[in-house]
């Protein structure tokens, strides 16, 4: 038996060790987003999918008319001005952080005073005209994400994914204290407690570092592992001088000595941290997605703020006095400004664990919901739901095996010759009435780079390998949690067993 483990646990430990190797150092970047941001990636670098065609890979967002010839188009890309053909485009990101991350705009709106907004990554600005620029605006919640704004009156809303702002003169902000929904029972999603487990980020920044130094322990496990393999395959040649040998020798035995040491003295977190890190992904998503666990307690769960890292779009339906909000736990409603438990929807659309992307009022009580999932139009009182792009009614599957639907929906405009285009994340604009194709992606938003912390994200999830495998990469992620877990169990038995003998006394 030990023999089957010393020889398994080689061999796929040098078969897996350039994806081991990528996850970890994709990880490590993926845990300091911030930190990194500035720094971008020149697509050309990426596979060809990466590269912008037909405005794909959630370019844009959406769009705002400014004037009868004066549009911006904003995502990804950050925010672009053009005419109302679409033919001359201008960089309209002054005054943004540089990086392309730090200029992903989730929502922009012109207010009633005139004034232009932009929500982004990296915060709250407003567009000074006579500047020409974009000027940040500060407000009281260290979280800085700007996922959604909007108007009701004269009050502006600014909502992060975790607080929702209010303000009039977007000076003075009051924090609102968003209320629990009915029957709130203080559980956590079994996804989110596994994904602040896998990061670290369960005890905030040191959790992180903790995490961190086991990525970096993943990684000297590997290369110390591979070098064992490579100097053993040397040494078999007999054709090395004998000094040579010597040091060879000398270096397997350094290795093998602190592979075996930090091996067993970080299995436990090794494998937590693998198991969490295999569920995040399809096809093992598919059996957590939906699954709510008790708090941890002392940890980063453990808020007072029921929407903690939940909240996602918000829209006011004046005709009805209500503020809808949607989370990554349903659509929730408030008919009296937030002063009693938020209601939900008995009738929910369908959306994509990943959360909305699009969110607008269409009809009286109905709405179109856009996702990974799709886009369907929802009426929120009937419970009426139909596929908005295959125009048939939606019907609810048995089993959701998939994440996503067969649509990507990424962003959503009307902007462009009174047409209703939706954005695909691979296939770029779709014009869902007609064959009018949305306008030619110019060259000069082409070039835009993909951020660093994207290209992680690409690794980390093993998206970056669909170009060679197709849809299997989605096995990559549950593949090598399995590899990596046969080998930590492996080696621990390896080095466990010769230990334990060597421990009993003699008789």
């Amino acid at each position: 038996m030990i023999i089957f483990f010393r020889k398994y646990h080689k061999w796929l430990g040098v078969i897996f060790a350039y994806i081991i190797l990528s996850f970890v150092f994709s990880g490590i970047i993926l845990n300091h987003r911030n930190a990194l941001s500035i720094i971008d990636v020149n697509r050309k670098l990426l596979p060809k999918e990466y590269r912008y065609q037909n405005w794909n890979n959630a370019a844009v967002k959406s769009t705002l008319k400014i004037s009868s010839d004066s549009i911006l188009i904003y995502g990804n890309i950050g925010i672009w001005l053009t005419d109302s053909s679409y033919s001359d485009f201008k960089n309209f990101s002054a005054g943004l952080p540089k990086g392309i991350d730090n200029r992903k705009v989730f929502q922009m709106i012109r207010t009633t005073g005139n004034k232009l907004l932009a929500g982004t990554f990296s915060g709250l600005y407003v567009y000074g005209f006579r500047e020409k620029e974009w000027a940040s605006i500060s407000f009281p919640v260290k979280e800085k994400n700007v996922i959604d704004i909007i108007q009701k009156q004269d009050t502006i809303f600014v909502l992060t994914r975790s607080f929702l702002l209010m303000t009039t003169d977007l000076h003075n902000f009051n924090v609102l204290q968003l209320p629990p929904p009915e029957n709130y029972d203080n559980k956590a999603g079994l996804f989110k407690t596994l994904w602040v487990i896998h990061s670290g980020e369960i005890y905030g920044k040191a959790g992180k570092l903790i995490v961190d130094f086991a990525g970096l322990v993943f990684a000297f496990l590997t290369i110390t592992g591979f070098i064992v393999f490579v100097n053993k395959i040397i040494l078999k040649k007999n054709n090395k001088p004998a000094e040579a040998k010597v040091k060879l020798k000398s270096s397997n035995r350094w290795n093998i000595k602190w592979h075996n040491k930090l091996g067993w003295i970080t299995i436990i977190i090794l494998l937590l941290n693998t198991i969490a890190g295999m569920f995040l992904r399809p096809p093992l998503l598919a059996f957590i997605g939906n699954a709510k666990v008790e708090k941890i307690p002392h940890t980063e769960l453990a808020t007072p703020n029921p929407w903690f890292d939940l909240l996602r779009r918000i829209y006011y339906d004046q005709d009805i006095d209500r503020f809808i909000v949607s989370t990554m736990e349903g659509f929730y409603y408030s008919d009296d400004n937030f002063k009693t438990e938020f209601k939900k929807f008995n009738f929910q659309p369908p959306v994509s664990v990943m959360g909305v992307t699009v969110f607008e009022k269409i009809e009286v009580n109905t709405y179109l919901v856009g996702s990974f999932e799709g886009l369907f139009k929802w009426n929120s009182k009937t419970g009426i739901i139909s596929d908005y792009i295959k125009k048939q009614p939606y019907t609810r599957p048995s089993r959701n095996s998939r994440p996503i639907g067969d649509f990507l929906v990424s962003g959503f405009t009307r902007d462009y010759k009174n047409q209703e285009y939706f954005f695909d994340y691979n296939m770029g604009a779709i014009n869902i009435n007609g064959p009018e194709r949305f306008a030619v992606f110019p060259q000069i938003i082409r070039d835009t780079p993909i951020s660093l912390w994207n290209t992680a994200l690409e690794i980390h999830t093993g998206r970056i390998y669909h170009s060679l495998i197709g849809d299997f990469y989605v096995l990559i992620v549950p593949l090598t949690g399995l590899v990596v877990l046969f080998m930590l169990i492996s080696g621990f038995i390896v080095w466990f067993k010769p230990f334990s003998r060597s421990k009993k006394p003699s008789s």
